[in-house]
């Protein structure tokens, strides 16, 4: 009879501490939902990347571009112009050696069917004075360029205008054509290039627009360096350099701004920055 009245006073004891173990936890998972309750405004405010890397904001959303082959060995090294050149304006000679790369080779992954696609392959991207970029795909061509201070990134980028990311596959450097006066730009700070999305897309190159740039000197980070990416006026904190689709954009025009941003959320004082640019999507005549 002892051991039985023992027995029942340890269930109550075990009972009443159960009971006030799951009021605490719930009483936790209270505070734990006005917590995430109050988060949920400021990410509407401030839009960050979650667990899967999408990042959404005002009904777009940017998904990263998986699947697209690597080519680690590619090289892209421009004879000319010379840095700090001075050139004739007109016809100017750009001269590249590519290695371990085929320009007009068409590069597989998920974008070669459900992207834009340049049926010519694979090419080097020419930005000038971070303007719309120059498709070429030949290593050697004349461009018409008129008197002026040039800064020119060169870079490998697959069939669909997505580029290559690593230190051999691009070029920046700067020239004058002409009696242009020469800048002489700091070309080893924190600097961001516009890429694409560029241009007209039509039909079912709508469906998935490729969001790329390119960064040099600088890597992103959550206390680092950012981009802000500002599409039909929503924003983006983007804090990792890679490509990204652009989802649920409308028929007619875009306008998107990137902006390289220090961490506290300030414009980074470099040449171009920020960029702007507008494109147009239409639907596939009938």
């Amino acid at each position: 009879m002892i051991k039985f009245n023992f027995s029942l006073a340890a269930l109550i004891c075990l009972f009443l501490v159960s009971c006030d173990s799951k009021n605490e936890k719930s009483n936790e998972a209270e505070n734990v939902d006005t917590i995430a309750t109050d988060n949920t405004s400021v990410v509407k405010e401030e839009v960050k990347e979650d667990t899967v890397g999408l990042l959404k904001s005002g009904g777009l959303t940017l998904r990263p571009l998986v699947q697209s082959p690597d080519f680690p060995d590619a090289i892209l090294e421009l004879n000319k112009p010379e840095e700090n050149g001075k050139l004739k304006p007109g016809k100017v000679e750009f001269n590249y050696e590519i290695k371990n790369y085929e320009l007009k080779g068409q590069t597989s992954g998920f974008c070669q069917d459900k992207c834009a696609n340049s049926k010519d392959g694979q090419h080097i991207h020419l930005i000038l004075n971070n303007e719309p970029y120059i498709a070429k795909y030949e290593p050697k061509f004349e461009e018409e360029l008129k008197e002026g201070h040039y800064v020119a990134l060169s870079f490998l980028s697959r069939s669909y205008h997505e580029s290559l990311k690593h230190s051999q596959a691009y070029d920046l450097r700067q020239f004058v054509v002409g009696k242009a006066a020469n800048k002489n730009i700091d070309l080893t700070q924190p600097m961001l290039f516009y890429s694409r999305p560029k241009g007209e897309y039509v039909g079912n190159d709508t469906k998935n627009i490729l969001l790329d740039f390119y960064l040099v000197n600088t890597e992103l980070a959550e206390n680092g360096n950012k981009v802000k990416a500002t599409i039909n006026g929503n924003e983006f904190t983007i804090t990792q350099w890679k490509p990204y689709l652009i989802e649920g954009l409308p028929m007619g025009e875009t306008k998107i701004k990137l902006e390289l941003i220090d961490k506290e959320n300030k414009p980074v004082k470099a040449p171009f920055n920020p960029v702007e640019r507008t494109i147009t999507l239409k639907q596939a005549a009938s």
